[in-house]
């Protein structure tokens, strides 16, 4: 079983030209149009089983569309949905109670496109409570090569989140996601500050892209125990991505932990 613990898709009115606008903001090669359809597509030539679905909402207005279209696709036959939510929204705890009564499986978050660093005391705010009901939180992490100017989750800023969320009482099980390894382009402090903490990262956009001894030596330092296997789809090619991952000296129990094993963990409700 493989499930891909990071994808995108918009409703098919404005699925392709979202994509393209993205791709020609970040330069990044789309691989499909961003619709379910051309996800389903994907995740068949790669194998994949499940794909979870991570929206971004931009600003506060989007709450109640992005989330109900979210819900229209969770638990459906090849997928999960998380639901998104804005650092700047005025009634942030009764969207995520919204949130957990649509049934989605957590929240995703993205510093960078909302304008906000993680370690915002509104970010703090939020991740709290959406722990506090059991739901997961997912962030874009490290550099964003479509966003100009400094990196707003950074490991540094990571870790002051984590003592202002925690505070000192940190969970044996995490149900904090840091996407891209920890940090995109941001390997080397990964390596120094997060591996180890109990925090899941996830693979997206990295499996491809990235020196596969960066990639191994993250999971040998963080643990194969707390590694989600992503893609980023429609910004990376499914198959590809599983390839390479296969491709690294990991055991088989390593591989089903980081494929399947870890992300049922997480969207256990």
């Amino acid at each position: 079983m493989i499930i891909d613990f990071h994808t995108h898709v918009f409703p098919n009115a404005i699925a392709k030209p979202t994509i393209d606008f993205l791709a020609a903001k970040s330069g990044y090669k789309p691989y499909g149009d961003g619709s379910v359809e051309s996800l389903v597509s994907l995740m068949d030539n790669g194998n994949i089983d499940k794909s979870v679905i991570l929206p971004v909402v931009t600003k506060p207005s989007q709450f109640k569309k992005i989330n109900e279209f979210a819900s229209t696709l969770n638990n459906t036959e090849k997928i999960y949905s998380f639901g998104g939510i804005h650092p700047a929204d005025e009634t942030p705890f009764e969207h995520l109670d919204e949130i957990k009564k649509m049934g989605l499986y957590g929240i995703k978050l993205h510093p960078d496109y909302q304008d906000a660093f993680i370690d915002d005391n509104r970010y703090i705010e939020i991740i709290r409570y959406a722990l506090s009901i059991k739901l997961a939180v997912v962030t874009h992490a490290g550099v964003d090569d479509g966003c100009q100017g400094e990196p707003k989750c950074t490991p540094d800023r990571i870790l002051r989140m984590f003592d202002a969320v925690y505070k000192g009482n940190i969970p044996k099980q995490p149900r904090i996601i840091l996407a891209h390894a920890g940090g995109f382009k941001m390997y080397d402090e990964v390596l120094k500050k997060l591996c180890g903490f109990p925090v899941y990262f996830d693979t997206a956009y990295v499996m491809e892209f990235t020196d596969p001894d960066i990639i191994l030596s993250i999971i040998r330092e963080h643990g194969a125990d707390k590694i989600l296997f992503a893609t980023d789809s429609p910004w990376s090619d499914p198959k590809t991505s599983v390839q390479n991952l296969k491709s690294l000296p990991l055991s088989q129990n390593e591989l089903e932990k980081i494929f399947f094993k870890n992300a049922l963990t997480v969207l256990a409700k």
